[in-house]
């Protein structure tokens, strides 16, 4: 905000089973909203998850690798990418998730298909060293999609001392002590909470306030609060509310969850129904109440992202090989579609720079 004019610069992860080949970039008016057409920043494998140094120096991405993940570092002048570390293509399945701590030591990261969550050191100079992975194992109750854990998410607790890492296909929450010196994940005595069955809960998002963390829950299509213990990491569930239209019977399965800079509003995708819920955030109990739940402007909106202004949300979508943008009031959380798409193959993260 303030003083810098010029366009905000974005990224766009992705799936390369089709045209694209790697991490994207593009730019975007602030006046208007308008999505200039995607730049190849650097070539990688399925780079579909993408994290942000604090210093906005490097960019890490989890790819199709042994390693987990890929860094580049920014280059200020442009959309390029300049790759610090690449491990070469891996034949295991891709990571679905990475976030950087705030010292920009540590990364973690989640992997899906293998159910397993993995504390990676980050060095100074954008170098990754060697994961430390923690695996998940048991069933839920959904015949196919919990049939075995399924490790969708890792976040970082407000101060950094814990690892918040939702398994969808057990329909748990973990809280992992990060260990600084070891670099790894610990185990609390009460390692999770359980959502309620069938949920699936998916990503995780702390409150502006820093002591109410928020799971979008992918099978039953809802976000959950949670009261957040500091001291020791643990969390209690509060309430629940539906992300689906009103009277939508139809196939449905969560996705993404963003707040507003202002603190005062919650986004959620949904694909099926394809489209974003808008939810209001009491100040006094951090429960969210629906706003708006309008059309996301393509199919499979796999992940969206607000600028740093508040001002404007990019939708990513993964079916339909797009992208699209909302104007964003940050009076009352609403959205306006800004007409028109921006082809994109297979877009799954869109990240700012700036």
């Amino acid at each position: 905000m303030g003083e810098h004019r010029g366009p905000h610069r974005l990224f766009i992860g992705t799936y390369t089973r089709r045209a694209s080949l790697g991490i994207y970039a593009a730019s975007l008016d602030r006046a208007t909203g308008a999505l200039g057409m995607p730049e190849l920043a650097a070539e990688a494998p399925n780079p579909t998850f993408l994290a942000l140094s604090p210093d906005r120096r490097f960019l890490y991405a989890v790819c199709a690798c042994d390693g987990w993940a890929s860094s580049f570092r920014v280059d200020p002048a442009g959309p390029r990418l300049v790759p610090v570390q690449q491990a070469p293509a891996g034949a295991g399945p891709t990571p679905c998730h990475i976030a950087v701590d705030a010292s920009g030591r540590i990364a973690v990261a989640a992997n899906y298909h293998l159910g397993q969550a993995a504390a990676i050191p980050l060095e100074a100079d954008g170098t990754l060293g060697t994961p430390r992975v923690v695996s998940h194992a048991g069933r839920g109750p959904h015949p196919t999609r919990q049939a075995a854990a399924h490790v969708h998410s890792a976040n970082f607790s407000p101060d950094g001392r814990f690892a918040i890492v939702c398994d969808l296909g057990l329909d748990r929450i973990y809280t992992y002590t990060i260990d600084r010196d070891a670099v790894a994940l610990a185990p609390l005595s009460a390692p999770f909470v359980t959502a309620a069955p069938g949920a699936g809960p998916r990503h995780f998002a702390f409150g502006p306030d820093g002591r109410r963390g928020y799971a979008i829950n992918e099978l039953d299509s809802t976000i959950t609060a949670y009261d957040y213990a500091a001291p020791n990491g643990g969390l209690v569930p509060r309430r629940s509310v539906s992300l689906l239209p009103q009277g939508y019977r139809g196939d449905a399965t969560a996705a993404e969850i963003r707040f507003h800079p202002n603190g005062r509003f919650a986004y959620g995708s949904v694909r099926g129904p394809d489209t974003l819920a808008v939810l209001a955030v009491d100040r006094a109990s951090g429960d969210l109440s629906p706003v708006e739940v309008v059309p996301c402007g393509g199919r499979g909106p796999r992940s969206f992202s607000i600028s740093p202004d508040g001002a404007w949300l990019v939708c990513a979508h993964q079916d339909s090989d797009s992208l699209c943008v909302f104007r964003v009031d940050g009076a009352t959380g609403r959205l306006e579609r800004v007409p028109g798409t921006v082809p994109m193959s297979m877009p799954v993260c869109v990240l700012f720079l700036e």
